[in-house]
C-alpha cells in the first residue's frame, strides 16, 4: 500500500512506459536514420564566413563546422526523449541499434569500393575518398556516440530518479550539457584531420563552436522537445500505469 506522502504527492513517483509500443519503434527508426545520415554528412567540412580573425592561438573567425552539424542534435533531443518516457535500458538500446546500423552502412560502402566499377564509371576516386574519410569519421563518431549518448541518458535517469515528474527542463538541459560536451571534444579530437584541421587554433574553434551550436540548437527546441513529451506520456498507457 502507497505511503499518505506518496498519495498526496503523485508527481513524486517515478514512472516509465514500456518499449512495447509503436511509439518506441518509430523514435528509435527515426534515430538510427538521423545517426547514419549525420556520419555521411560530417565527411565535408564546412566554413562560415570570411577573412581570418584570431585570439592568440586561437581562429574565431570563419566558424569551422561540419556537415553532421546540421542533424545531429535532433539525435540527443530524441534520446532525451527516450530516456524520460522509456528510461535507460531503452535508451540503451536504441544506442546500440543505432552504433550497430551505423557500422553495417559503412562495412556495405567499404565491400562496393572494393567491387569493380563499370567501364563507364568516372567517380572510383572520389567515392573511396569520400569512404576512407568516412572511416575515420565513422570511427569519431563511434567512440563520441557511445559515451555522450549513454552520459545524456544516465544523467537525465539519475535526475529523474532525484526529483520524479517535476523538473523536465532542468534534466533535459543537465543532460545535453554533459553528453554534448564529451560527445563533441571526443569527435572532434579523432575526427579533426579527417576533415582537413590541421592548427590548434582550428580545432579549439571546430570543438566550441560543435559543442555551443549543438547545445544551442538542443535549448532552441526545448519547449517542442518537452510538449512531445508531455503528449507522449499521455499517450502511453503503460507510462502513468
Amino acid at each position: 500500500m502507497p505511503s499518505q506522502e506518496t498519495a498526496a504527492q503523485p508527481d513524486r513517483e517515478i514512472h516509465y512506459a514500456s518499449r512495447g509500443s509503436s511509439h518506441y519503434d518509430v523514435i528509435l527508426a527515426v534515430f538510427c536514420v538521423v545517426l547514419v545520415v549525420s556520419n555521411l554528412a560530417a565527411t565535408k567540412a564546412t566554413e562560415f564566413g570570411s577573412g581570418d580573425l584570431s585570439l592568440g592561438p586561437v581562429q574565431i573567425w570563419p566558424v569551422i563546422s561540419d556537415g553532421g552539424a546540421v542533424l545531429f542534435p535532433l539525435a540527443y533531443i530524441l534520446g532525451d526523449v527516450m530516456s524520460e518516457v522509456y528510461g535507460f535500458k531503452a535508451a540503451r538500446r536504441a544506442i546500440l541499434v543505432g552504433f550497430g546500423t551505423a557500422i553495417m552502412t559503412f562495412a556495405t560502402f567499404l565491400v562496393v569500393m572494393a567491387l569493380p566499377g563499370a567501364s563507364f564509371y568516372e567517380n572510383q576516386e572520389a567515392f573511396e575518398s569520400v569512404v576512407w574519410s568516412g572511416l575515420q569519421i565513422v570511427a569519431a563518431s563511434m567512440i563520441a556516440y557511445l559515451t555522450g549518448q549513454f552520459l545524456n541518458s544516465w544523467v537525465l535517469v539519475r535526475m529523474k530518479a532525484r526529483s520524479a515528474e517535476p523538473g523536465l527542463f532542468r534534466r533535459l538541459a543537465g543532460s545535453t550539457g554533459v553528453g554534448e560536451a564529451a560527445d563533441t571534444l571526443i569527435f572532434c579530437a579523432i575526427a579533426a584531420s579527417a576533415i582537413g584541421i590541421t592548427t590548434g587554433g582550428q580545432f579549439v574553434n571546430y570543438v566550441v563552436v560543435g559543442f555551443v551550436f549543438k547545445c544551442a540548437v538542443e535549448l532552441l527546441v526545448m519547449p517542442v522537445t518537452m510538449l512531445a513529451i508531455r503528449a507522449l506520456k499521455n499517450r502511453e498507457p503503460s507510462y502513468w500505469a
